[in-house]
């Protein structure tokens, strides 16, 4: 399925029916009275999440949401059919944005959460409504309510309890395939992840989630590589794992550009809590490896964790640091292994 995080959709609400002008007219009965019924409802057009979804990617082939109309009132007293509602099913973390992409109208991070976007216009009162002591046969009737017509974007945040970062060929992908079920697509040149992947990782019997973005490079803000359109997807994280590549020969740069790209992006990411861990240590020298942590250390003000993702040193302890930043709210316990059962 082709991953989609951001589309423009076109929606409407239904029209009200207008109200009816109509008279009793039955053999025998003089007066009979006004009896024109009251128009029916517009429908309305919603947002619902729904579960086992992931993308927008519905949302490409069908841009144009418009909801029924309501029915015209009836004479003998008969109000007009409602019109149906519309429902766009979207996926958690999706965010409805009015058509300036400023303006956030709902963020829906609950499944089975609905909103309204916009409601159906009210039906028309017929004759019957307006009959009185001194208007006994009124020949007036209330048109319809118009309906509400809007265009609106839908951007997808995935829901994620740690986010990693990194340029290009950090070993991202490497770390979240060993640490997971998730296949991401590996490959020794840059941008191989074109789009973000998620995965569950499990430590000490307990389980969160991780999201991998593709790798920024300097001047992502300004629309470089693939740009920073995929770093709406960690900001809903706790925690951020910095990947640096322990085999280049300039992590200090590395380190910077990311964090650079971070405070230009603006946000909670450039203040939001990081761990920073030398990457690929498994293909450098002890004394190199030492000399670019020392390095990397003083740039960051902190500890710097030593891992890699294909020889898996160290990625027990990176995961715990992990956890240990995510709230017991996030997590859930890792399901208990069944034994398999007794054989011959």
């Amino acid at each position: 399925m082709k991953f989609l995080d951001l589309t423009k959709v076109y929606i409407r609400s239904g029209a009200g029916g207008n109200g009816c002008v109509s008279f009793r007219r039955e053999k025998y009965i003089e007066y009979g009275g006004p009896d024109g019924g009251d128009g029916g409802k517009g429908g309305s057009v919603w947002a619902e999440v729904t579960d086992g979804l992931n993308t927008l990617i519905d949302f490409r082939y069908q841009q144009h949401f418009f909801a029924k109309n309501g029915q015209s009132g009836m004479g003998r007293q008969r109000t007009g059919k409602d019109g149906d509602d519309i429902v766009l099913r979207v996926p958690v973390g999706t965010e409805i944005m009015d058509e300036d992409q400023e303006t956030v109208l709902a963020d829906l991070t609950v499944v089975g959460e609905r909103v309204l976007l916009a409601k159906g216009g009210n039906g028309g009162f017929g004759n019957l409504h307006f009959k009185s002591a001194t208007n006994q046969a009124p020949r007036r009737a209330n048109p319809g309510q118009e309906g509400v017509e809007r265009t609106i974007w839908l951007r997808l945040k995935l829901i994620a309890d740690a986010g990693l970062l990194g340029l290009p060929n950090a070993g991202k992908s490497t770390f979240l395939s060993a640490t997971s079920n998730a296949r991401p697509k590996i490959a020794d040149y840059p941008f191989t992840t074109l789009h973000p992947n998620l995965g569950v990782v499990g430590i000490d019997n307990t389980e969160f989630v991780v999201a991998d973005i593709p790798g920024l490079i300097a001047g992502a803000h300004e629309g470089k590589g693939i740009g920073d359109r995929f770093l709406g997807h960690v900001e809903r994280c706790a925690v951020l794992l910095h990947l640096v590549d322990g085999t280049s020969d300039t992590v200090v740069e590395d380190y910077q550009t990311i964090i650079g790209e971070l405070e230009a992006y603006g946000g909670v990411l450039a203040t939001k809590t990081r761990i920073t861990a030398l990457n690929k240590v498994d293909a450098i020298d002890p004394e190199e490896r030492d000399e670019k942590r020392a390095a990397l250390e003083q740039a960051v003000g902190g500890p710097v964790m030593m891992m890699s993702g294909v020889s898996r040193e160290g990625l027990n302890e990176v995961l715990r640091a992990v956890r240990a930043e995510i709230d017991d709210d996030r997590v859930r316990m890792k399901p208990a292994e069944e034994e398999a059962p007794w054989r011959p």
